[in-house]
């Protein structure tokens, strides 16, 4: 009888993979995300005596440390986002054999609920990877010989999809392009690379090989881009356009404008400057949208939430007063700020041209000056799970096909990292209500702002969004940054079918307008109708969940009561009519409150 090895048996007792490579003097390490078995990059492995390594995009580290090979090394094994299991004494890591020539997989368990993929951008992407003889999907290991960007702007142009940065680094010297890189990568059906694999980018470059300056627009100080808008104009040509700005240290903006890519020279060319007079300033990402009943596409911008428009052509783009935002704020010419109210006491939104979109600083101003309360900020979100505020900072929204709903990914001000939290919401129109979020990626003091989705890499009919950010020790405090990652992009994959983003919609009895007729509705409502929300509830079941019918509507709630939930009560009358009511609210005469609620549902 044939009786395994003494070093077999042993090899069933190590918590790994252990495995031959080709890679010669390294002992491979691969980090893998335990659900999906994908390598997760940024995962740091620390030696006890502080050696640190981080994982490339591929989840590699190739190890070879002069006086810790060929023996058991303990790795401590951390990651934003990510737990390792942990021993007995409460570490979290592991031994490792470093034999040279191996491989050792190790799974981690992922907390976030979007999959870290790689690094867009910067230098040894895949260092480890092509140090261990491993293929790597991508040309360039230095594209555009970029060690560092800042966020992304991206857009979709026939065969192409353009990319676009803030201040970008060189290896060469500290001071690197300052007047916003540029690259382009062809798209997934003309030859391009699978969005789950990576990005292919070609740079446009100067005589250096360097990523060129394609912003270098008139006036001093530095250039950056915001608001990449594709136009589809009248006479059949698609343009493309940008805000920019003109920045003076310390990153003071004194001029906005509107400048247009021509494709040919790969340059940028200024259009227009809005004056310094301009109350509405476009912000974020556009939103290229048609209102129900109307025959004008146009661009809503996410700087925060998507509350400023304008029509999406380049005759409009070009003309300041064309800009409107949706606002609260009465109209104003300086920086002393009103706030308008309906009679019932809700905050007087609508479409203007003469009052800037409620931001941070104006919010802050507001709440100090008690003329609002803090969840009446118009770039306010709730916490799901624990019914606390989230005051936004950047994001984008897109409409999701699976969901028939908007997707709001943002950032958040002020989380447990000072802009390293990434939230998701929902909404049945751009303009709301936004009201409940989920967390998706956390970061451990460090920033991960600017987060832009990328509906063009996504084929699949909404099922999956990728998105990415800028990855900085930038206004985090942290000043320890990760070799290579730092002030880089980094691309996250969300199945938006995840049971985490099962997030409570909008509740409306709605009236048909001119005939008086109502319905229940939960989400969007339909064409003709009107109305506000009273309460919110779940469109799919899950755990702890009770489904019931109001109406024709059918929805989940709560049996359980919990943040910002409220139990919900049938009343009825004597002809058998029944009605629902919100715990604390009366019902009509002549009805009486059934003593079995319905469930808890979520508060408007």
């Amino acid at each position: 009888m044939n009786h395994p090895s003494l070093l077999a048996c042993l090899l069933l007792l190590l918590p790994y993979t252990l495995t031959a490579n080709q890679s010669g003097k390294y002992t491979i390490i691969k980090i893998v995300d335990e659900e999906t078995d994908r390598g997760v990059p940024l995962v740091t492995l620390k030696t006890v005596n502080d050696r640190q390594y981080v994982t490339d995009s591929q989840g590699v580290v190739a190890f070879h440390e002069p006086g810790l090979m060929n023996q058991q090394v303990f790795f401590h094994i951390t990651s934003h986002g990510y737990e390792f299991p942990k021993d007995g004494f409460g570490y979290r890591g592991t031994k490792v054999t470093t034999k040279p020539g191996t491989t050792v997989t190790l799974k981690i368990h992922r907390v976030n609920v979007a999959e870290r993929l790689y690094r867009v951008t910067g230098q040894g992407i895949y260092r480890d990877s092509q140090l261990a003889n491993l293929p790597i999907p991508i040309k360039d290991d230095v594209p555009g010989n970029v060690l560092g960007c800042d966020s992304v702007l991206a857009e979709a142009m026939g065969d192409y999809i353009y990319w676009f940065w803030g201040d970008t680094n060189r290896a060469a010297y500290p001071l690197g392009n300052f007047h916003a890189s540029g690259a382009r990568s062809r798209r997934l059906n003309t030859g391009g690379l699978d969005p789950n694999k990576g990005v292919d980018l070609e740079y446009f470059t100067n005589e250096q090989g360097f990523a060129k300056e394609t912003a270098r627009l008139p006036g001093d100080g530095l250039t950056w881009l915001d608001c990449l808008m594709k136009t589809y104009e009248a006479d059949g040509s698609r343009r493309l356009f940008a805000v920019y700005m003109k920045v003076k240290p310390p990153l003071q903006v004194y001029q906005r404008g509107i400048a247009e890519f021509n494709l040919e020279t790969q340059q940028w060319e200024h259009r227009v400057t809005f004056p310094e007079s301009q109350r509405v300033i476009p912000q974020g990402h556009p939103l290229r949208y048609r209102e129900p009943d109307g025959e004008i596409d146009y661009f809503y911008f996410a700087g925060g939430m998507p509350y400023i428009r304008v029509p999406a052509n380049a005759k409009d783009l070009l003309n300041p007063r064309s800009y409107e935002a949706y606002t609260c704020l009465a109209n104003s010419t300086g920086s002393s700020y009103r706030v308008g109210r309906f009679d019932n006491g809700q905050l007087g939104y609508r479409w203007t041209t003469l009052a800037p979109a409620m931001n941070d600083t104006i919010a802050n101003k507001l709440i100090a000056d008690k003329k609002i309360k803090p969840h009446e900020a118009a770039n306010s979100l709730i916490d799901v799970d624990s019914g606390d505020l989230i005051r936004t900072q950047h994001g984008s929204v897109y409409y999701n096909e699976l969901k028939r709903r908007y997707v709001l990914i943002v950032s958040q001000i002020r989380g447990t990292s000072m802009l390293g939290e990434i939230w998701y919401a929902e909404a049945p129109e751009p303009i709301g209500p936004w009201k409940y979020a989920r967390k998706i990626v956390s970061h451990d003091n460090y920033s991960f702002y600017n987060p832009k989705q990328h509906p063009f890499l996504s084929g699949d009919g909404g099922r999956t969004i990728f998105f990415e950010g800028t990855y900085t020790t930038m206004f985090s405090g942290n000043e320890t940054p990760t070799p290579g990652y730092n002030y880089n992009q980094i691309m996250y994959k969300l199945n938006t079918q995840d049971p985490r983003l099962n997030l409570p919609l909008p509740v409306t009895l709605a009236r048909r307008v001119n005939r008086g007729t109502y319905r229940w509705t939960l989400g969007r409502l339909r064409d003709g109708y009107v109305g506000t929300p009273l309460f919110y509830a779940l469109e799919r079941e899950g755990d702890g969940l009770r489904e019931i019918t109001i109406g024709s509507e059918r929805m989940w709630v709560a049996i359980e009561p919990g943040p910002q939930r409220v139990a919900l009560y049938e009343w009825e009358n004597a002809d058998g009519n029944v009605v629902v009511r919100l715990e604390g609210e009366a019902g009509p005469n002549g009805y009486q409150r059934k003593d079995l609620k319905l469930g808890y549902v979520w508060r408007k």
